[in-house]
């Protein structure tokens, strides 16, 4: 008796008959495959410029420094407010470990871009006393002009923050401005300062010119300190009892910086609403996949028993099912991969900030693919494999 050992299909033959199916239909697979290709785009461009925009807010986080803290009043006991000492300044530069104090105290005072706008309409530019150190402890830049200095501090000079300037319409130092009932010039304007925004809606004007002029008590309303790196946990531990001792509950200490680190976190949860976007996308691709095999299988009946009959085994049609899965699941994941990868590129590159994609992303999203292809295809293989030659050659 003979015994029959059914030939061996070599990784090669195996794939190009696993292609039949694709290069048969190729719109068909096209359709099946853009289902997995717009979930793993999905999946790669979400990752990708969430990773982009975190790297951006890090970077600016190590250029502007976690070292920096504010000090402001906050309530009374009973709820009312308080205000911090006219000595404040002093006080906090005596800690050790401080390297440079600066501060901004609120005054009543209007400003308009002439004296003929009503004196309510002020675009929200609030105007304010500030000491010459302000900009160093900020490390704000300025972009026209000059920051006030020992002389302009005591004349009418103002310095206006970014969005100050743009709500006034003032494009360059040396402008007028009208200043309660007298005109003052504008001698500088600000660039952005991420860790203290309220500085850029404001118009600075010298602490004695304040006091002169415009009716300031001389109790600062913000007080910013910058200290080393490794004395700022201490710093911030004192901070508040030595501006003011009788009662530090009464002084708020923050750290601007982790107003940036919580951003960072908010955007890592938002990503993983959006990736759950993605998987819902990748497995509706994987649906239409499994879909499109269980159809090649019962349009192609006839050519699963003429390959029975000429001694395909079982095994043989599994794989060849199997494997025409795979290659439409990677043909989608190849095409999203690289789709994202361009959607992430453009969009740092929009934003002028630097692209990072992490290379687990687009490995993972392959990996997602092979997966989802394998179990989409696993149905189809089996039902190709159980179809009896004489059935399907009658068929």
């Amino acid at each position: 008796m003979t015994t029959y050992t059914p030939a061996r299909l070599s990784t090669r033959d195996t794939l190009r008959v696993g292609a039949t199916g694709l290069r048969t239909r190729p719109l068909r697979a096209v359709l099946s495959a853009l289902g997995i290709a717009i979930g793993i785009a999905t999946m790669v461009a979400v990752l990708g410029i969430s990773s982009s925009n975190r790297a951006d807010l890090l970077a600016e986080l190590d250029r502007l420094g976690t070292n920096l803290l504010t000090a402001s009043p906050g309530n009374s006991l009973l709820g009312g407010k308080v205000s911090l000492p006219e000595r404040s300044v002093e006080m906090t530069r005596a800690v050790d470990g401080v390297k440079t104090v600066g501060a901004v105290g609120a005054t009543d005072a209007s400003i308009r871009r002439t004296d003929k706008i009503p004196a309510t309409e002020t675009g929200g530019v609030g105007v304010s006393a500030a000491t010459p150190d302000l900009l160093r402890t900020l490390d704000v830049t300025v972009v026209s002009g000059a920051w006030l200095n020992a002389a302009t501090a005591r004349y009418p000079a103002v310095v206006l923050g970014s969005v100050a300037a743009d709500r006034l319409g003032v494009q360059e130092a040396g402008t007028p401005v009208w200043i309660d009932d007298r005109w003052y010039t504008v001698t500088g304007i600000l660039g952005p300062a991420p860790l203290a925004p309220d500085i850029e809606r404001s118009a600075l004007v010298g602490w004695q010119t304040a006091r002169d002029r415009l009716g300031f008590d001389g109790a600062p309303t913000t007080i910013y300190e910058r200290s080393t790196p490794e004395t700022v946990e201490a710093v911030r531990a004192v901070l508040a009892g030595t501006i003011d001792p009788e009662h530090p509950e009464q002084v708020d200490v923050s750290r601007p910086s982790d107003a940036l680190a919580a951003r960072a976190a908010a955007d890592k949860a938002f990503t993983g609403t959006l990736l759950g976007l993605g998987v819902v996308a990748l497995l509706v691709g994987g649906i239409g996949v499994a879909n499109t095999m269980v159809i090649s299988v019962l349009e192609r009946r006839r050519e699963i028993g003429l390959r029975r009959s000429l001694g395909a085994t079982r095994g043989q049609i599994r794989t060849q099912f199997l494997t025409e899965s795979l290659l439409l699941s990677t043909l989608g994941g190849v095409a999203g991969a690289g789709l994202g990868a361009l959607v992430t590129a453009g969009y740092a590159v929009a934003r002028d900030i630097p692209v990072t994609l992490p290379w687990w992303v687009p490995a993972g999203a392959l990996a997602a693919t092979l997966l989802v292809g394998t179990v989409a295809g696993l149905y189809p293989a089996a039902r190709a494999s159980r179809v009896s030659p004489t059935v399907a050659l009658a068929a």
